[in-house]
């Protein structure tokens, strides 16, 4: 894909930025195509990528990649373990060529204890293996004698192309050693007596529910990190029923106020994996701003054995083949057509022109103006008029100048975070993100409580074409005309101020202030 270009005064926003520094010195893709439905294990929900605002942690970026979507927290006898036959990567490019710079890779185990036999009961004259994950509650680091199923996992680092080097894996300084546990999930308060997260807390080197650790690639200065990996909270809030049923509500936030109730994903659980690396080990010789997204691969041959194991259900060979790809929330589920949603999640974003029509032309808006002309007192077409959509190919392709956009431009589908602005305090953000004015915030990176579906609703309608909330013609005043972006007109969105909501709300209140940031698994007894 050519380099698209874009108008000049969007480029005013570098200034703006420029004062910031001195100042300081669409739903995620749950089960979001059909064959990535069917492997859940391998399917990414959301991918969060931004300036850590944990106090004392300046000049940290915090990656989080979900997995496995629409976890009951009533779900055994098995829960939800990984895959340990998949890897799960986390990919920066730091130059702007679309191409993978840096890679974090996730390797999994799931070993049965007793030298993989698992637990066995003497019933009458037979010893007999039981049927569950554990016997007895959990409350400290030493759990072998009630685990029967010990999860653990490498973490490692790769620069260049993923596939042409093995990772170098991360240690844990306070030993040395490279393995790590992965937290059993939380079945419930009688498996967990002394509470969850302080079982969690036990398995780690730092008191906390993650663990320290030290990337020996990183540069000197730059090599301490933290890394989790486990069950969490669900975090993303979305009214998913309605939406998916031709969008059966009036999305205006006078007709629909935020209600915790219409968030269908209240009562779920997700499995993270996040880490908090060094900006200096993420930026390389750019200019200070990063592209990222997620991906999990296996290997291309896939046997059904004909004598099935614990360990070894089916048999693999060949190379890692990707079937799960996510940056940006909602791209895969109401953007990319449905014939190549599959494709879409095996490819990679230098290849992203071959979707570049569905960016420069999308589908959603023309949907929501047969859906909802009426709703909106309108009397002719509610969908932006400016075609290609350029403001779209700005906010998910390109990145804006002079805040997120990489020092060379492919446009490509990826999250991109300016590692120079200085994150937002927990208690300021503005869960609308730049166009609400808080520069921290998505599309510059994503953050737990960036409300990303009212911000996409709003961005698909054309909101990019009206004046934004940041003062970016220095007239004192926020939100004038001298604040449009140049991208396209007010006169070619009709509704692109129009307050567009899916009433379940997001905000940075819904999360820690510490990371992971993600909160405690709901508990699966007593019912929640």
């Amino acid at each position: 894909m050519k380099a698209v270009p874009l108008p000049t005064k969007v480029g005013v926003l570098f200034g703006l930025v420029s004062s910031v520094l001195a100042g300081n010195v669409m739903a995620s893709s749950h089960a979001e195509a059909p064959f990535i439905k069917s492997r859940p294990k391998v399917d990414a929900t959301d991918f969060y990528m931004f300036n850590s605002y944990e106090p004392g942690r300046d000049g940290y970026v915090t990656l989080i990649a979900n997995y496995q979507p629409l976890q009951d927290v009533y779900g055994g006898p098995n829960y939800f373990s990984l895959n340990p036959d998949a890897i799960y990567e986390i990919h920066i490019d730091n130059d702007g060529d679309a191409i993978e710079d840096v890679s974090f890779v996730f390797d999994f185990d799931n070993g049965l204890a007793n030298g993989d036999q698992g637990f066995s009961l003497q019933i009458g004259d037979d010893l007999v293996p039981v049927a569950f994950k554990n016997i007895g509650a959990l409350g400290n680091g030493d759990n072998q004698s009630v685990l029967n199923v010990n999860e653990t996992y490498f973490v490692g680092m790769t620069t260049g192309d993923r596939r042409s080097q093995s990772p170098a894996w991360a240690i844990r300084p306070d030993s040395g050693l490279r393995l790590f546990s992965k937290p059993y999930d939380n079945v419930g308060s009688k498996s967990f007596p002394q509470g969850y997260d302080n079982y969690v807390r036990s398995l780690s080197n730092s008191g906390e529910v993650y663990y320290n650790v030290q990337f020996d690639q990183c540069p000197q200065g730059a090599q301490d990190g933290r890394v989790f990996a486990g069950q969490r909270k669900e975090s993303f809030s979305v009214a998913l029923a309605e939406v998916f049923d031709l969008v059966n509500f009036v999305p205006l936030a006078n007709a629909l106020p935020d209600d915790e109730s219409r968030n269908d994903l209240a009562d779920k659980n997700i499995t993270t994996l996040a880490l908090e690396i060094h900006k200096d080990c993420l930026t390389g010789t750019g200019n200070g701003v990063i592209g990222g997204w997620t991906s999990a691969s296996v290997r291309s041959t896939q046997t059904i054995s004909t004598e099935p194991t614990y360990r070894q259900p089916i048999e693999y060979a060949g190379e890692y083949r990707q079937l799960s790809r996510l940056s940006n929330p909602l791209v895969n589920e109401v953007v990319i057509g449905l014939p190549d949603k599959d494709k879409f999640n095996v490819s990679e974003p230098v290849d992203d022109g071959q979707f570049a029509t569905y960016v420069t032309s999308p589908t959603l808006p023309a949907i929501l103006d047969i859906l909802f002309r009426d709703a909106v007192g309108a009397d002719d077409n509610i969908a932006p008029s400016n075609l290609p959509r350029i403001d779209l190919v700005t906010a998910f392709l390109t990145g804006f100048p002079g805040v997120n956009q990489l020092a060379m431009v492919t446009p490509s589908e990826m999250i991109r975070l300016n590692t120079g602005i200085a994150a937002t305090p927990k208690d300021s953000q503005i869960n609308l993100g730049v166009a609400g004015g808080d520069l921290a915030g998505f599309p510059n990176g994503r953050r737990p409580g960036d409300d990303v579906t009212d911000i996409a609703l709003r961005v698909m309608m054309g909101a990019l074409c009206h004046p934004i909330a940041v003062d970016l013609d220095g007239s004192g005043s926020v939100g004038d005309a001298g604040d449009n972006l140049g991208l396209c007109s007010p006169d070619d969105a009709p509704v692109g101020a129009a307050p567009f909501t899916d009433g379940a709300p997001q905000n940075a209140e819904q999360f820690s202030n510490a990371f992971p940031y993600l909160l405690t698994p709901l508990s699966g007894s007593p019912s929640n």
